[in-house]
């Protein structure tokens, strides 16, 4: 297993053994920071329980068969007392936000269920990650965002179980979505004309601090009950850290100018246009921005301490989320947690539509290469790779979607050239995979209804396509289960243009197949 840390370097926990077989829960593991928090913890020596909603998302994860993975959701009570059971440190890593305009109702009953059901099982410990909050700011003038992370910690904090609540800003590592608005944004616009929030001073933090602060406060003494401000040694306003990303990366130097009528919302429009991160997350991160947000304290060191050289200063923080996005390297991102509103219904392989259609494109083209050629190519579909067919119409389609609010074509993929269950892959989802045979996706693109496509690597008729110099066979399913009206008028408009659209796509995928390197046997595993 690659129990390694989310960046080139060590958290300063490894090989200490401290978690001595204790059991961790972890919600959130799909997630961001919590996908990258239970290697960690593995590796400190604590058993990791994590609670999952679709554990399938967790399968491919190089971690995965060394931790335990429950079905369940944070808004279920029973779900939650069953995961708590025998649990040591729970870790509190979810938060409903953009789940429509009730996400803070939702999270004050998610944590209070939460509190409760970790009360009843003896959990000794709850660990919660929430948001830096600026100093002599009235908790009605926070943005909603700041305001139920807040109150989610207040909560925790309010149980019987002894609580530690981390405190952070803007979280620099690779594929964080701090860091990925930072990166596009300097990258893409050497001048620029940007919201007053980039005057406002922040205090950013490497992720690989994080991580370290949350493994150490597993093990903090049980007479611990309170808040943490966690934050790396730098104070800088947004403009400042723009700049300093343009030096690391060694970009000309930025020409940056302010225009106060850009509104948070409107900034986070703009955010969605020039940056992979839509509107409905780069919001919340553009309204947090508002206010001053800077550490009022720094005593998690005497529970806590700090390795040599540790927290990290920005410019190094930057370096270090560079080289793993170089590298293509990057454990989590922003976008490994499903997209809020998007279609989460399993694909039926019987589809029981009650008064519904359901309707498909399919595909079958013959391929003079092996199936393991075959599955290279499907495996490496989207990002730099692109669909195979047309790119204008799927760039037309990406900005059409971002332009709704949707995530469009930017998110790209975690790896170019290998998948997992979860991953996110442009405006798709992959929901299912059955590496060397299918990869299916789930549409998350704004549309009226729920999609999915289906790549299959099949063996040629009457032979064994998985010999080297073996023909094969393509096989490609679109399908489509339309919402209303409107969602079948969605299907007929399009539908003219599948021949072009998904016929090339077939076509091209079988040619580029033909033309890769044999990879000969042991295609369908990733090495680890």
């Amino acid at each position: 297993m690659n129990s390694g840390p989310s960046d080139p370097a060590s958290t300063g926990v490894r090989g200490t053994a401290p978690g001595a077989g204790r059991l961790c829960l972890v919600t959130g593991a799909t997630g961001y920071i919590g996908g990258r928090l239970v290697p960690e913890l593995l590796a400190a020596g604590y058993r990791v329980r994590c609670l999952a909603r679709t554990p399938d998302k967790l399968r491919d994860h190089p971690w995965a068969g060394e931790a335990e993975v429950v079905r369940g959701d944070v808004t279920d009570p029973e779900s939650v007392a069953a995961a708590l059971e025998g649990v040591d440190v729970a870790y509190y890593l979810v938060h409903a936000l953009g789940t429509g305009r009730h996400f803070e109702a939702t999270d004050r009953q998610a944590a209070q269920n939460f509190a409760e059901r970790a009360e009843a099982a003896g959990v000794r410990r709850l660990v919660y990650l929430g948001g830096l909050l600026p100093a002599g700011v009235p908790e009605r003038e926070l943005s909603p965002h700041l305001r139920s992370r807040a109150e989610v910690g207040r909560i925790l904090l309010a149980s019987r179980v002894p609580t530690a609540v981390l405190r952070a800003a803007v979280v620099i590592g690779s594929g964080s979505a701090s860091f990925e608005m930072l990166r596009y944004l300097t990258e893409r616009l050497p001048v620029m004309v940007t919201p007053s929030w980039i005057r406002t001073r922040v205090q950013p933090i490497a992720v690989r601090d994080v991580l370290r602060y949350l493994v150490g406060a597993a093990g903090l003494p049980p007479a611990i009950d309170r808040a943490f401000d966690i934050g790396g040694p730098d104070v800088v306003t947004y403009r400042d850290m723009m700049r300093t990303y343009a030096q690391v990366a060694e970009l000309p130097r930025r020409l940056i100018l302010t225009l106060p009528v850009l509104t948070p919302r409107l900034s986070s429009y703009w955010v969605g246009l020039v940056t992979p991160v839509p509107a409905g997350i780069a919001r919340p991160l553009t309204e947090s921005l508002r206010h001053e947000v800077v550490c009022r304290d720094h005593d998690i060191a005497q529970y806590v301490p700090d390795p040599p050289g540790h927290p990290y200063g920005l410019a190094k923080a930057i370096e270090l989320a560079l080289c793993r996005v170089r590298q293509a390297q990057v454990a989590t991102r922003w976008s490994s947690a499903a997209v809020p509103g998007a279609p989460s219904d399993p694909l039926p392989t019987d589809p029981g539509w009650a008064g519904g259609s359901l309707y498909t494109d399919e595909r079958h083209i013959a391929v003079p290469a092996s199936r393991a050629a075959l599955w290279q190519v499907i495996e490496g579909v989207g990002g730099v790779n692109g669909w195979y067919s047309m790119p204008l119409a799927w760039a037309a389609r990406g900005w059409l979607d971002r332009f709704a609010g949707g995530v469009g074509l930017g998110r790209g993929r975690r790896d170019d050239r290998y998948l997992r269950v979860g991953d996110s892959l442009d405006f798709w989802r992959v929901e299912a995979l059955d590496r060397g045979s299918l990869l299916r996706l789930r549409a998350e693109m704004r549309m009226p209804g729920l999609g999915w496509l289906e790549m299959y690597a099949e063996d040629a008729p009457g032979g064994a396509g998985g010999e080297p110099g073996a023909g094969s066979r393509y096989r490609q399913r679109a399908v489509y289960h339309p919402h209303g009206l409107l969602g079948h008028l969605y299907w007929w408009a399009v539908s003219p243009f599948h021949a072009a659209v998904f016929g090339g796509m077939a076509r091209n995928i079988a040619r580029a197949a033909a033309r890769q390197p044999d990879p000969g046997p042991g295609v369908g595993s990733r090495p680890r």
